[in-house]
């Protein structure tokens, strides 16, 4: 290889592996504004805070939009900077990360618009709930630490956490279905609850699948974490 070929080859890899910093850090960012999108959905549900409720539902447009800014840039390097086998997967390992990260916000806003429309109706919420929520948003806080760090054994372990998330929603699910039948002033209320409950519960099946993209930019293996 010419002197001037290896420079080209150089100054290209540069290019591109400032691209593929900005991409992780815009992931990182975008994790950030869901991350915090949880933290306010689930106090607005404890607090039936239809104020707070409100606030969630308006700033799931920036995830959105960080989304769409995420996708623009990693499909613009995929397409000008022809990355190898390993950087490919690298960045659709990304994208895959922050559509998860989109959904999650949207699951976020789902349990906020249930708030707002029973905010008025009930002054608490069960305490289970509640919980479920603080799970969530603590096994997502860790799985993009993971993510930072590149941490396959972090990953795995924040992902072994949706195993008592999904115990904790189907016991409240059965608790609001038999206050449902015995209870006809609680239908509504039970109702909304058990969207929001759902909600919660997808947030953390779509944590797992992100931690299991961390185990594949970790070590290159396909895992199935959530079987």
């Amino acid at each position: 290889m010419q002197a001037s070929d290896r420079f080209g080859a150089h100054v290209h890899r540069d290019v591109f592996d400032r691209e593929l910093l900005l991409v992780r850090e815009g992931v990182v960012r975008m994790g950030v504004l869901v991350e915090t999108a949880i933290d306010s959905a689930v106090a607005a549900l404890a607090a039936r805070d239809t104020r707070g409720a409100a606030e969630v539902v308006a700033g799931d447009r920036a995830v959105n939009e960080a989304h769409a800014e995420l996708t623009t840039l990693i499909v613009t390097t995929i397409a000008t900077q022809s990355p190898v086998a390993t950087d490919l997967r690298f960045l659709i390992a990304l994208a895959h990360i922050a559509y998860e990260l989109e959904r999650i916000g949207d699951h976020a806003a789902g349990v906020a618009k249930r708030v707002a429309r029973i905010g008025p109706m009930a002054s608490s919420a069960d305490s289970s709930l509640v919980t479920i929520g603080e799970l969530t948003g603590s096994m997502l806080h860790g799985i993009l630490r993971s993510l930072v760090d590149l941490d396959a054994r972090e990953a795995r372990a924040m992902a072994g956490r949706d195993d008592e998330i999904d115990r904790l929603y189907h016991s409240y699910f059965e608790r609001a279905l038999e206050r449902m039948r015995t209870d006809p002033a609680w239908v509504e209320i039970g109702a909304h609850l058990l969207f929001a409950a759902k909600d919660l519960e997808r947030i953390g099946d779509r944590a797992t699948n992100i931690a299991e993209e961390v185990v594949l930019l970790s070590t290159g293996e396909v895992v199935d974490l959530n079987p």
